[in-house]
């Protein structure tokens, strides 16, 4: 019985080529949407969701209250460290992470091989902690030794090639010679760890300045610290113990730790007011939805299709049911032709997805792949497309074989007709669905023009940023007067934050502070010649003298001096916490600058010179050369007094670009589904416009030989589908706009929405549908009034 189904719905499938390719088109692109769409969430999900023991693994994090405001931030003070391991017994391990020595970026060499990567200063147990796989090494020793260092796979082949890295030696900096100790193999690209080599933490205590006077300060909040619960420990009651750990040590402290498990560092990130709001998760939940969407329009077009088409079958039903057939017999023949759709649906969305997989990995910025060889896939994509074929083929199965056989084959029933209502609702349905697409596409892409297009408050074009060593620190006067001496440059300067982060920040008092006020400022220490650099305009007063005479002077921006309520900025003193006994005079006053989000107001700011915090050397390229010639130009210099590192930089305005990665990644997104969703509805909407059109072939002739128009008939039958997009405008309007404003609050600089948005995403709808079902409409219009009268 089952052979004979299939045997019968191929032969239907033959017979009507048309509609069968539009069904299987529809449905495979749909379908293929889903499988992108499935291991793009896939890959989110399990994120950072390989560790052994992860149900046990947190990060310590720490709630700041400050004037009301409650912000939250991952990383403590070097105290902290002991106090967890002395006075909290749940935990089985503590390790502290950080870049190392605190530097974005550090120099790996190995004779004459030099590389620029990342590392990471981690506690002796870090390795057993994530229970990271490794080449080379065993995790409980690679970081019991200062001078030791562990590689990841990618690192050690570069700077070894096919030379066994253990035991030998590889320079960091230009100042410290390291042993290897071990190779990690490939970690899985869906990890938030992006280092390319780990040196044991107890090397940085040996030999960071900074490290002895942090021993004791419970302000410098620098250091990552990652935990592992016994299995017996309850997480809650811990929580609570670490509720009240920092103030009993530092009564003064605005801080108060808790505990982020694993699973939830990627996808849950954001807090509010000290709580969690979710994060990233969002995108995921919505881009599950929308992909299932996706799938529902092509599911939606089956069902017109073949309710469209019914009047059709009614004859192959009546007879059918004339000679025997049971209901469910008929049911599980018109299923299984929608399994067969299903089926060969799927060997196209399998073709498609591997085709576009490419592109998709390039829009994401991520290595999806799929598991071809694991079993669990083909289980996963059979019974998705078992659900498929009959989600699809569900209601028109039902549909046809409730039809009466005497009435059928009497003539008596036009169930074209009686269809019309269900089709008409499954068509808004479909066209709701595109329309809110289109309406979010366009309002993504306005709201990231929107921050793109706000002033930064410096000028990032030619303005790039490198790394500062020791070397370069120790060379600076003499780099800097080469680099201005090149003619390739026009103004130079350190910084202690690159162009866009902000990498520290301070307390500070002064004398209009309200006692119980804390106020935070983010700081950044420069040379002089920092604002000319990047570009940013005093307001008032002065800059920091060129001589480096200032290291008592301060500059702050304008949110600083509002937050600080100073009426007459200018001349008055401010202290450091951590230094009551140095007094700053503000000197200048300078606009706001968008250094860290260009959705949230700028943060206030202060600007010292003649500390010996910088970390990044900051330059802007002459205008009058192009980037290519002023970088040959420059290279040299680096080479010459930075020997151990190869000339790495980084342009300002590609970083500050990064920043919209995210947004821009949802507004890419938002754009392809809503293309990809008003192909498949159209797709349904001209085979559906087909099967009415030649249903109505004996009225058209009629009409026409009644004096008709071509243009009178194009509108007789396209009407009907304009209706009906007018219908999902109205539909999809409110819908998309309380959606869109939901997204749109998590901005404080955002924009509003416009009414022609909804106007042009409605009109770009109707035009798309009326040249869609034109072609059919005016073609049957155009068919000589005789055939179409013969064909009935």
């Amino acid at each position: 019985m089952l052979q004979n189904y299939f045997k019968i719905a191929w032969r239907s499938l033959r017979k009507n080529k048309g509609f069968s390719l539009i069904n299987i088109l529809g449905l495979a692109v749909g379908m293929a949407v889903a499988m992108l769409i499935g291991i793009w969430v896939w890959d989110e999900l399990t994120f950072d969701r390989f560790y052994k023991n992860e149900a046990n693994l947190y990060r310590i994090m720490l709630n700041r209250t400050a004037n009301g405001e409650t912000t939250t931030q991952p990383n403590g003070a070097l105290p902290l460290g002991n106090v967890l391991r002395t006075e909290i017994p749940e935990f089985k391990r503590v390790v502290e992470s950080l870049n190392t020595n605190l530097r974005a970026e550090d120099g790996l060499k190995v004779g004459d091989k030099k590389l620029i990567c990342k590392g990471q200063n981690v506690g002796n147990s870090f390795l057993q902690l994530f229970d990271l796989p490794m080449r080379q090494g065993s995790p409980a020793t690679a970081l019991q030794e200062p001078n030791s260092i562990v590689l990841t796979e990618q690192t050690a082949d570069a700077l070894f090639g096919q030379t066994d890295p253990m035991g030998k030696t590889v320079r960091l900096n230009d100042a410290f010679d390291l042993k290897v100790t071990g190779v990690l193999k490939k970690l899985p690209t869906n990890t938030a760890w992006d280092f390319h080599f780990l040196v044991p933490f107890s090397h940085l205590e040996a030999n960071a300045p900074w490290i002895e006077s942090s021993r004791t300060n419970w302000n410098n909040n620098v250091i990552e610290y990652l935990v592992e619960l016994h299995p017996n420990a309850d997480p809650a009651k811990v929580d609570q113990k670490l509720r009240g750990i920092i103030k009993r040590h530092n009564p003064e402290s605005v801080f108060e730790a808790f505990l982020h498990p694993v699973e939830k560092w990627h996808l849950y990130g954001e807090f509010e007011n000290g709580k969690n709001t979710g994060g990233f998760i969002r995108y995921v939940r919505l881009f599950g939805i929308v992909g299932l969407a996706v799938l529902l329009i092509a599911c939606i077009n089956f069902m017109n299709l073949a309710t469209a088409r019914s009047e059709k079958r009614a004859k192959e039903v009546g007879v059918r049911k004339a000679v025997g057939s049971f209901r469910s017999q008929l049911i599980g023949q018109f299923l299984s032709e929608s399994l067969l759709i299903a089926g060969l649906a799927l060997m196209l969305a399998l073709v498609l997805a591997l085709l576009f997989l490419p592109v998709f990995n390039g829009i994401t910025q991520k290595q999806l792949w799929f598991p071809w060889t694991k079993p669990g896939f083909w289980l996963l994509s059979l019974g998705f497309t078992v659900l498929t074929g009959v989600l699809a083929g569900s209601y028109p199965a039902f549909y046809l074989s409730s039809f009466k056989a005497v009435r059928v084959l009497k003539g008596s029933v036009r169930v074209g007709r009686n269809a019309n209502w269900p089709r008409k609702v499954l068509v808004v349905a479909q066209f709701t669905g595109c329309i809110a697409f289109i309406i979010s596409a366009i309002l993504v892409y306005q709201q990231i023009q929107y921050a793109k297009n706000r002033p930064v408050g410096y000028n990032p074009d030619r303005l790039l940023t490198v790394s500062l060593t020791n070397d370069l620190n120790r060379n600076y006067e003499a780099v800097r007067n080469a680099l201005l001496g090149s003619g390739a440059v026009e103004s130079v300067t350190k910084a202690s934050s690159p162009a866009t982060t902000i990498t520290g920040d301070t307390r500070v008092d002064w004398a209009g502070k309200a006692p119980d006020e804390i106020m935070r400022l983010n700081l950044i220490a420069a040379t002089p010649d920092y604002l000319k650099t990047m570009g940013i305009k005093l307001k008032t007063g002065r800059d920091f003298y060129a001589n480096g005479a200032d290291s008592v002077s301060a500059i702050l921006n304008e949110a600083a001096v509002k937050a600080m309520r100073l009426k007459n900025p200018l001349n008055q003193e401010l202290s450091f916490v951590w230094d009551p006994g140095t007094k700053l005079r503000i000197v200048g006053v300078v606009e706001n600058s968008i250094i860290e989000s260009p959705y949230t107001p700028v943060n206030p700011l202060i600007l010292i010179s003649g500390r010996p915090f910088e970390r990044y050397v900051i330059f802007r390229l002459a205008p009058n050369l192009n980037t290519t010639e002023a970088l040959a130009r420059i290279e040299p210099i680096f080479q010459k007094f930075n020997p151990a590192f190869p000339f790495d930089y980084q342009f300002v305005d590609d970083a500050y670009n990064r920043k919209f990665r995210q947004e821009e990644l949802i507004g890419k997104l938002a754009g392809v589904f809503a293309v990809l969703a008003v192909f498949i509805a159209c797709l349904g909407l001209f085979g559906l416009a087909a099967s009415l059109a030649e249903q109505r072939t004996k009225e058209v002739g009629i009409r026409k030989v009644l004096g008709a128009s071509v243009v009178s008939l194009w509108g007789l039958l396209s009407r009907e589908f304009v209706g009906l997009v007018i219908v999902a405008c109205l539909l999809a309007s409110p819908v998309a706009a309380y959606f869109l404003n939901e997204w749109l609050s998590q901005f404080d600089y955002r924009i509003s929405l416009s009414i022609w948005v909804f106007v042009l995403a409605g009109g770009l709808a109707i035009l798309i549908a009326l040249l869609t079902v034109s072609f059919q409409s005016i073609k049957a219009a155009l068919m000589n009034p005789v055939t179409s009268l013969r064909s009935e």
